[in-house]
């Protein structure tokens, strides 16, 4: 009688994607700015940036500039085992964060979101590279991303669609609350223009 076969599993196939799991926490590196994991002795120099009340203006959560709403939002985020910090790459200085979601194997998705940064890094350019890191690694182990954006929220609206991202309708997010859900393809990704923003997994 004939041994059994062994059949290889491709490396970045669907069935590979879910058997494995992803690594939501990597280190990624762009030309203007870094990412890497939220560490506990990051809250101050983070909470430096998050005390603009600006940022926070048409946000859900308009009183995160205070420490106590901040404190909370950053033990979420170090709870969540996806949040990155993002600094500059200039002199390494925090400038924001953001951060990776309720990665569902079967539907090969994940979500982006919690973003912010300081108003100085404001207008397109460090958004841009940021969302491109995250999303390049995110494409490594899922087939959609997903960002859940306020109704109201008209600023990230219009951040995730300079991205490539589309209306996908509404969904309801952890809080249980009605948000408009925006979602980017791996094939809608490669269709874009190639960004010279690099990433490197830790």
């Amino acid at each position: 009688m004939a041994a059994p076969r062994s059949v290889g599993i491709a490396p970045n196939s669907p069935i590979a994607r879910r058997l494995t799991p992803p690594d939501l926490q990597p280190v990624l590196r762009g030309q203007l700015l870094q990412l890497r994991p939220f560490r506990s002795d990051d809250f101050d120099a983070l909470f430096a940036v998050a005390a603009d009340p600006l940022i926070w203006e048409q946000h859900p959560a308009r009183d995160r500039y205070q420490p106590e709403v901040f404190r909370a939002f950053f033990d979420e985020a170090m709870a969540s085992g996806g949040a990155l910090i993002a600094t500059d790459s200039r002199d390494g200085k925090v400038i924001g964060g953001s951060r990776y979601h309720g990665y569902n194997a079967e539907q090969s998705e994940v979500e982006i979101g919690w973003t912010f940064l300081a108003r100085a890094h404001w207008g397109g350019k460090y958004n841009s590279e940021m969302k491109e890191l995250m999303l390049r690694h995110a494409f490594t182990f899922a087939y959609r991303v997903i960002f859940l954006v306020g109704p109201e929220n008209y600023r990230s609206q219009r951040a995730v669609e300079k991205i490539g991202a589309v209306r996908a309708g509404t969904r309801i997010d952890g809080y249980g609350r009605e948000r408009l859900s925006f979602e980017i393809t791996t094939a809608m990704f490669n269709q874009r223009t190639p960004s010279r923003a690099q990433s490197r997994s830790r």
